[in-house]
């Protein structure tokens, strides 16, 4: 086929040409969903062509906006701030938990998540909860149980994604989980989405190459990302 690409079937009739990028991003819009608390996103013209030539958008939103990273320093200031962090936390293959089907609030604990725990791999936990986005029932996401966490970073794991809008409950307390992998200097990737048809391709033998790599801010708890999976 043209490109070197060909037709595969990734689970049941779903039938896909690979190799395929995946945009695993929620789209960044005014007034999107954010972490309650955090500030909301505005995003209007700057600049236009009728009055200034050229186009320019003014935007207005948290280091935590959309799908985006988490640096250690986001919940401790003595903990690495983003760009302390090598680009290898942000580029790398993948490994899918399939925790769907859960009920809302419900932990996600370290027996689902230990057959794909091994050092150096990014790991995406997909809830379904992607769903909900732009809900209220968004909020009610499944979350990292803290033996979880605990165990992936115990495993070496220093990359984690999920398609929720955290890792820890929201609202939160402590932040167990964030503490448990942030402690670990690991990133957390929230807002992702789209890892269903990781799982499917996982499931048909495909490896998967993920890249969360954000904005370079200098000092950021966290940033924006464009997150995208290469299924080969």
């Amino acid at each position: 086929m043209e490109g070197g690409t060909r037709l595969v079937t990734v689970g049941g009739d779903h039938t896909i040409a690979l190799p395929l990028i995946v945009d695993l991003s929620v789209p960044m819009v005014s007034g999107m969903p954010v972490y309650p608390g955090d500030p909301a996103v505005e995003i209007a013209p700057a600049l236009t062509v009728a009055a200034g030539g050229v186009n320019v958008l003014g935007l207005h939103l948290g280091s935590q906006s959309g799908t985006h990273v988490d640096a250690p320093f986001h919940i401790d200031d003595a903990l690495p701030t983003l760009d302390d962090l090598p680009l290898e936390r942000f580029v790398g293959p993948a490994a899918v938990v399939d925790a769907r089907g859960l009920p809302p609030r419900s932990p996600i604990g370290a027996g689902l998540v230990a057959p794909w725990l091994r050092p150096g791999v990014i790991l995406l936990v997909a809830t379904g909860w992607s769903d909900q986005w732009g809900t209220g029932g968004y909020l009610e996401h499944p979350y990292l149980a803290a033996e979880a966490a605990e165990s992936i970073a115990e495993a070496g794991v220093r990359t984690v994604g999920v398609d929720a809008l955290s890792v820890d409950p929201t609202p939160a307390g402590d932040l167990p989980a964030h503490r448990a992998l942030c402690g670990a200097h690991a990133v957390i990737a929230e807002n992702l989405r789209n890892l269903g048809v990781l799982i499917d391709a996982q499931a048909a033998g495909r490896p998967i190459e993920v890249s969360l790599l954000p904005l370079r801010i200098q000092g950021a708890d966290g940033a924006p990302v464009r997150a995208v999976a290469r299924v080969g």
